[in-house]
């Protein structure tokens, strides 16, 4: 079991699919930016239309693959063993980079673009398989770190392949996409079997109607649809960012060639550092409070770089451009280098999670299919991101108010995505009470179950106990709550979202509480993880008030193993009833040491409440 990310690749069935798509992302960036330098510096040198024209058409005939194939390679990623479709594509690959060797030989812009299609129909094919076999081959606490070795690695890949391509001979490139190509098909023989998730589907050859079922299939979960879309607006977001990079060195910082590049390696850099961080900042769970985290900061820094830029006096092609180290001595530049890498960070904590949920909430006899429809929906934004930029600057906008109406689309895009699916505004508000008011530990909350149904009783110290173990728990939890605490502003919005089960004492409200039991008695059948206090009520002393029979009762109804929880170090804080009444005046405690302990699982048929008030008291200890 990997203790974390890092630990990954040294497993074999993490590390050769990692290496294998590393050296695929390098292999294609290697060979477009090769081929940019061979249109702009050599053929069509001094011919900025030609250059222009032929560059477009590449960047058009790389993308148009993934609109004609994607929806069948979702087919044959779910129809097949994944492993093997892995290795055919990278010998598909070997045969591509051949014919694109040769290219060069010849200098054939022709023959060059038509390789880039050829490379473009290989990346379509690739898309679906590469994303939909991390479920497969990882456990589902390692499916975040392992989108974010996988996202680090390609931005990585990426920027190598292009300072590559740029600095290269032809020659060398020539060789260089051979190899490359070669020993991405030899690691992916190292790439465990992954066994087909349909194996009965039958093809649909009709493009148009595959890639409306695609679609239709991501629809099918709403939440999923949503992170569909956050997905490929982020596309949008880094094609106008990246697409405008080159002029905005040159035109608002006054740089070279060699300042674009500095900020192409401080963008990697950020978002390789995000993506690196999203397990640690999640606890190793698919944790989506960090993507309106992640959006907030795409906004707040894409902005502050535009205004960054505005006292510069714009060069557009008369004055003389600096160098990287010119620039670096500038008043601004570190300005601008430290939003672009927070950019890049915060862009890793909005995309490493949304992949991770895709993969973990989509049916797996599906999934290929609707990372499919993710790759077509991503194209077709990037081609939009185009269309856009170019009816904003033709009409005499320059690239700073670019980057503000983009930074504000985002920041609606963002509100739009938590108005739709509240999850996510509930997520980032437990994440940010978790890493502001408290510091938590954990221990042992392995034993709390993947799958399957299973009944949680802990103590019951705060009016935020709930969240503390919603933002722990490996999977969501149905949530058991007396009725005033689900009503509480603010905290009653978390509740609601989260699907928890108000309940009121019999003498109060005898239809609730029979409702309750009823809502519980269904989510265990439905194999979900419920979670009681079985004290009844938020303790005035500190100390653990007698366990309630109802527990009991629910596991009369439906008997299911039980998970005894303790939380320490809550009592005293400004959720509890230190002081008499929780939440009065201001909270005077901030990054509070508090523990959250998990025992061994307990069988139903041994799980009445005085044993568990005494498995639960002796899981706190002496500290409250």
């Amino acid at each position: 079991m990997a203790h974390n990310q890092f630990d990954l690749l040294k497993t074999k069935r993490f590390l050769p699919f990692f290496l294998t798509q590393f050296l695929g992302a390098f292999n294609d960036n290697l060979f477009k930016n090769a081929l940019v330098v061979l249109i702009t510096y050599q053929v069509f040198s001094g011919d900025i239309e030609a250059s222009n024209l032929w560059v477009n058409i590449s960047q058009a005939l790389f993308i148009l693959p993934f609109f004609i194939f994607s929806a069948m390679a979702g087919q044959l990623a779910d129809k097949h063993n994944k492993a093997f479709l892995m290795r055919q594509i990278k010998l598909f690959e070997i045969i591509i980079m051949i014919l694109g060797a040769i290219g060069f030989y010849l200098q054939s812009i022709e023959m060059l673009v038509s390789v880039l299609f050829l490379m473009g129909t290989q990346s379509a094919f690739f898309g679906p398989v590469k994303y939909a076999i991390l479920p497969q081959h990882l456990k589902p606490h390692e499916l975040l770190g392992g989108n974010g070795l996988v996202e680090m690695g390609t931005f990585v890949a990426i920027l190598i392949g292009l300072l590559a391509g740029v600095s290269l001979s032809k020659e060398i490139v020539s060789i260089g996409v051979i190899i490359t190509a070669i020993l991405g098909y030899m690691t992916s023989f190292n790439i465990p079997d992954a066994p087909s998730s349909a194996p009965t589907l039958k093809i649909n050859w009709n493009v148009f109607n595959e890639t409306y079922r695609a679609i239709q299939f991501a629809r099918d979960n709403r939440t999923v649809f949503l992170s569909v879309i956050g997905i490929s607006w982020f596309w949008f977001f880094g094609a106008i960012i990246l697409t405008q990079m080159p002029n905005f060195a040159q035109i608002h910082l006054n740089g070279d060639k060699q300042v674009f590049t500095l900020l192409l390696i401080a963008f990697t850099l950020g978002v390789a550092i995000g993506s690196l961080l999203c397990e640690k900042l999640s606890g190793r769970r698919v944790e989506i409070g960090l993507v309106p985290l992640g959006a907030i900061g795409l906004s707040l820094f894409l902005f502050d770089l535009a205004l960054s830029s505005y006292g510069v006096t714009a060069n557009n092609g008369i004055g003389k451009l600096m160098g990287y180290q010119s620039y670096l001595q500038q008043a601004q530049s570190y300005r601008v280098l430290i939003d672009v890498v927070l950019i890049g960070i915060f862009g890793g904590f909005y995309i490493v999670p949304l992949y991770a949920l895709i993969q973990q909430r989509s049916e797996d006899t599906v999934r290929s299919r609707i990372i499919a429809a993710n790759n077509i929906l991503n194209a077709g934004f990037m081609v939009v991101a185009a269309i856009i930029s170019l009816l904003l600057l033709s009409a005499g906008l320059s690239i700073t108010d670019l980057f503000i109406i983009t930074a504000i689309l985002n920041g609606l895009v963002a509100i739009y995505i938590c108005a739709t699916v509240p999850e996510f505004l509930m997520r980032f508000l437990i994440w940010v009470m978790l890493h502001s008011i408290y510091r938590v530990k954990h221990q042992n909350l392995r034993h709390i179950p993947t799958d399957g149904a299973a009944l949680l009783v802990c103590n019951h110290v705060s009016f935020v106990d709930a969240l503390i173990l919603a933002g722990y728990a490996n999977r969501p939890v149905r949530f058991v709550m007396d009725h005033h605490i689900f009503k509480t502003p603010v905290l009653g919005f978390i509740f609601r979202t989260a699907k928890a089960i108000p309940i009121a004492p019999e003498k109060e409200d005898p239809q609730m509480k029979k409702q309750a039991f009823e809502t519980i008695a269904k989510a265990l059948k439905d194999d979900e993880l419920v979670m009681i206090f079985p004290e009844g009520k938020i303790t005035y002393d500190g100390e653990i008030n007698p366990f309630k029979t109802g527990v009991e009762a629910i596991l009369k109804e439906t008997p299911v193993p039980v998970i005894p929880l303790a939380l320490r170090g809550l009592w005293g804080s400004y959720f509890s009833r230190h002081k008499g009444k929780a939440m009065s005046g201001f909270p005077r405690r901030f990054f509070s040491k508090i523990e959250l302990v998990a025992g061994d699982e307990i069988p139903p048929q041994d799980a009445n409440a005085a044993y568990l008030q005494k498995v639960v008291t002796t899981l706190r200890g002496d500290w409250k």
